[in-house]
């Protein structure tokens, strides 16, 4: 029988003798929040979700899942962006919810660590470090409500990628619950581990369709004692590429920031919240945000950043440039660049794309990939921002001004985004950069990844979940077994 097919009835009280009734939630009202996707794209039903206080009641709650063959769903802050902590419709599947998980181990400041459990908010984590004269580098727009579990469970890139990587980099150890209901203790606080498989990079980025990150050991850095936030306004991505690699020969490792922003999408936030200005006094066909974080002083970094732009704007790629005269400023910079998502909500139902290319190729992918929707929607507004120095674009298609954005939708999306991801495929790079897979690009990947690839990817999950129960139909298809359907 499949898990879809089991009544849940008895597994749902086992879990309340467990966990508690209290934690064990059933009805309506108190799943509701837990079965909605961040974007409203999927809602499911679930049996049950599962609050458990600890990692032992994490592998309880496990245990009792395969014992009664039910799957389950992880979920962190449910700020996901691909629908990978949503519940499928059947009813059957039960949420277990980390938000209890949210305590700081440990902070050990001469390992540059910190030991944190899986429902602790990013934000936190940002402030425990601050205050023992650390910087964790994982920064991005959800931080004051996603988890740092989910950002594990997805690989989140954020705005510090380029200096600091994204989390698989910032990871050190992690500890687990297999689909077994075993705990696997691998919280070493380690730069170097060489004894065997690197089981802590296969469960990064997983989506918990391998286990649950229940806790991890994440790297902190010393706290920069001064930051130069700019905005320099460029004609072309050409030259914001351009200008890249001439901020990275002026800056080096001090270059933490390049962030690329259309014309139409700075525009788009003073329409929507006006008390953002658009910063410059002309137009530019696209503006990026640079910083640079010092170790040294503020006057090092600022004699660098001045003969970066001297040089810059005496080529011809920078046009027009802000600096930032104190940390206020600095923060205004950052808040545009953060509520253009925001802005493209309030504009209305918009097509996203989280794709990345070869640095090299962002340009050209810009060029004629927006040349492609011109000829295929005309009159859609490109909303394109990113994290250009790690190739990461976010690649967004608005209805044209005027058009019913449901009907825009219904009308274009397919076709939209068949024609992003071959262009991104031509330019051999990546259908999701940092928000997962999750449900809504599972298919797509089955299809662009080699069949070599996915064989590999589906003997990991079978050997590491034969029967299946953990977030089925997200990150692989693995035709034939239960919830699953061919791609």
């Amino acid at each position: 029988m499949n898990a879809s097919a089991r009544p849940t009835g008895p597994f749902v009280a086992a879990c309340s003798d467990v966990l508690g009734a209290a934690h064990v939630l059933t009805d309506p009202r108190d799943t509701a929040p837990f079965l909605t996707d961040w974007r409203r794209r999927y809602t499911g039903e679930a049996c049950a979700v599962l609050l458990p206080a600890d990692t032992q009641q994490v592998a309880a709650a496990v245990r009792l899942a395969r014992e009664y063959r039910v799957a389950i769903v992880p979920q962190g802050g449910n700020t996901g962006l691909a629908g990978g902590a949503t519940p499928d419709t059947s009813g059957a599947q039960a949420v277990v919810s980390l938000r209890r998980l949210n305590r700081i181990r440990d902070v050990d400041p001469h390992n540059n660590t910190i030991t944190v459990e899986a429902g602790v908010v990013l934000a936190e984590i940002q402030a425990r470090a601050e205050a023992e004269q650390r910087l964790f580098a994982l920064s991005l727009a959800a931080e004051g409500s996603c988890m740092i579990g989910g950002n594990l469970s997805t690989n989140a890139g954020g705005t510090g990628v380029l200096r600091y990587g994204n989390t698989r980099e910032l990871c050190l150890g992690l500890e687990v619950v297999t689909p077994q209901g075993e705990i696997w203790d691998g919280l070493r606080a380690l730069r170097k581990d060489n004894t065997g498989y690197d089981l802590r990079d296969l469960y990064i980025g997983a989506e918990g369709t391998l286990g649950i990150i229940t806790a991890a050991v994440m790297k902190l850095h010393p706290a920069p004692v001064a930051r130069v936030t700019a905005l320099a306004g460029l004609a072309s991505p050409h030259a914001a590429l351009d200008f890249l690699a001439m901020a990275q020969r002026h800056a080096g490792a001090l270059l933490t920031g390049f962030e690329l922003m259309s014309d139409f999408s700075l525009r788009l936030v003073g329409r929507h919240f006006g008390q953002m200005r658009y910063p410059f006094a002309e137009p530019h066909a696209q503006t990026v945000l640079l910083e640079l974080s010092d170790s040294e002083s503020e006057e090092h970094a600022r004699t660098l950043f001045e003969r970066l732009m001297e040089e810059a704007i005496g080529k011809g790629l920078v046009e027009d440039a802000v600096v930032a005269e104190n940390l206020a400023q600095s923060q205004a910079f950052w808040d545009l660049r953060e509520h253009i998502p925001l802005a493209q909500a309030a504009e209305g139902l918009n097509i996203k794309q989280d794709i990345s290319v070869p640095i090299s190729s962002i340009g050209r992918f810009i060029d004629e990939t927006d040349a492609l929707i011109a000829k295929t929607a005309p009159g859609a507004r490109m909303v394109t921002f990113g994290h250009l120095g790690d190739g990461n674009l976010h690649y967004n298609v608005q209805a044209p001004e005027g058009v019913d954005p449901e009907q825009f939708l219904a009308d274009y999306q397919k076709r939209i985004n068949t024609l992003v991801y071959e262009q991104v495929h031509a330019h051999r790079g990546s259908i999701s950069a940092e928000h997962g897979l999750g449900q809504l690009k599972v298919d797509e990947a089955m299809r662009y990844k080699s069949p070599v690839e996915v064989r590999l990817m589906q003997a990991i999950k079978a050997a590491l979940d034969p029967e299946n129960l953990m977030n089925p139909g997200k990150v692989v298809r693995v035709p034939g077994r239960s919830g699953e359907k061919a791609s």
